[in-house]
């Protein structure tokens, strides 16, 4: 009878273990569906501010300025912020931003950086932000770094510390292999383009992108973000980088900024960098947050792929493997943005690389 009592004790821990086990799950998913209603009722109840192509309505944390210039029979201009210290330390620093992103995200960075004397640059590639947005134009990254080496010269800047996040991090390695007497040191945030994407998923047509990108609503750059920047656990601080791309969907001019972001996926899927690592001629550091999940195309994937790609707590190891004289820097549990979502563990090495 004991054997029993003993054996009918486990059997009752056990389910008690079990339900509360999904009563945890059940409540989790009900917070996340419940914050993300609230989130989208509030989004019915105020009309959301329409953004134009350039953004004249937004403003920037720093003063705009822009270089005019010809490129590809057209004449652009591409804005930038020039952040001067109060006491320089006679270095610079270039922010080069992500696909989903403007100069603006740079705002914290771009305040430390200057109050320990760095001047920094932070412009908005062609396409982005509150540059041009050519309804034709044949976007590739050695284009990208050269239109941006055209503000450094500009500013009569010949050497600069590049840093680049998301895309900006394809962009920054371009423009180091294009410019390695220009680039100081190099820093990769999160990049994408660690892994050739065109080899893992099928090849998307731009007309087909333009489709997908003119659908885009608020709810499905939220839901986006959520899912693979932040956890599924968002938080106040990131409404403002979800709006810049949501006002945008209500604004008359959105066919040519979603034309512009299908050009400029096109020349993310089908012109990698990963295979240059090794070209790298300057001291690199990596800062990876390991939760990372992105990857270009990932829903055009079959699952067995899905699960392979973006897993960014390996593919930061093996990327520093490639780029020599390259540090790494990882920082756990921390998704796609770390400068905005988790700014101490991003600030720090961030620093110390550059002394």
């Amino acid at each position: 009878s004991s054997e029993i009592f003993i054996n009918l004790n486990r059997f009752v821990f056990c389910e008690t273990v079990f339900y509360l086990n999904l009563y945890l799950i059940i409540m989790k998913k009900i917070h996340v569906l419940f914050f993300n209603l609230l989130f989208f009722m509030v989004f019915s109840q105020e009309e959301l501010k329409s953004l134009d192509a350039t953004l004249s309505n937004y403003e920037y944390p720093f003063e705009v300025k822009y270089l005019n210039f010809k490129s590809q029979n057209q004449d652009l201009k591409m804005a930038y912020m020039d952040v001067l210290p109060k006491k320089s330390n006679g270095k610079s620093v270039l922010l080069l931003h992500g696909k989903n992103f403007n100069g603006a995200y740079w705002k914290q960075t771009a305040t430390e950086l200057s109050k320990l004397g760095y001047r920094v640059i932070i412009p908005d590639q062609n396409g982005f932000g509150k540059s041009s947005k050519p309804s034709q134009y044949q976007y590739s990254f050695h284009q990208l770094a050269q239109n941006t080496k055209q503000i450094l010269d500009e500013l009569k800047i010949h050497k600069i510390n590049v840093l680049g996040h998301s895309m900006g991090g394809m962009l920054a390695t371009r423009f180091a292999m294009m410019y390695p007497e220009t680039t100081e040191k190099l820093i990769l945030e999160n990049p994408i383009g660690l892994e050739d994407y065109k080899t893992l998923t099928p090849y998307v047509s731009v007309d087909k992108m333009y489709q997908n990108e003119s659908k885009q609503t608020a709810e499905d750059i939220k839901n986006y973000q959520l899912k693979f920047y932040y956890d599924n656990k968002w938080k106040p601080e990131y409404d403002e980088w979800m709006y810049l791309l949501a006002g945008w969907t209500v604004n008359k001019d959105y066919p040519l900024i979603a034309w512009n972001a299908a050009l400029t996926y096109d020349m993310i899927f089908t012109q990698p960098v990963v295979y240059e690592f090794p070209k790298l001629k300057v001291p690199t550091l990596l800062i990876i947050g390991t939760r990372d999940r992105t990857a270009l195309g990932k829903a055009n994937a079959s699952a067995d792929v899905q699960s392979k790609m973006g897993l960014y707590q390996n593919l930061g190891k093996e990327t520093q493997k490639k780029i020599p004289n390259s540090r790494l820097v990882e920082i756990e549990n921390i998704g796609h943005l770390p400068h905005i979502e988790a700014f101490d563990k991003f600030i720090k090495p961030l620093v110390e690389f550059l002394k």
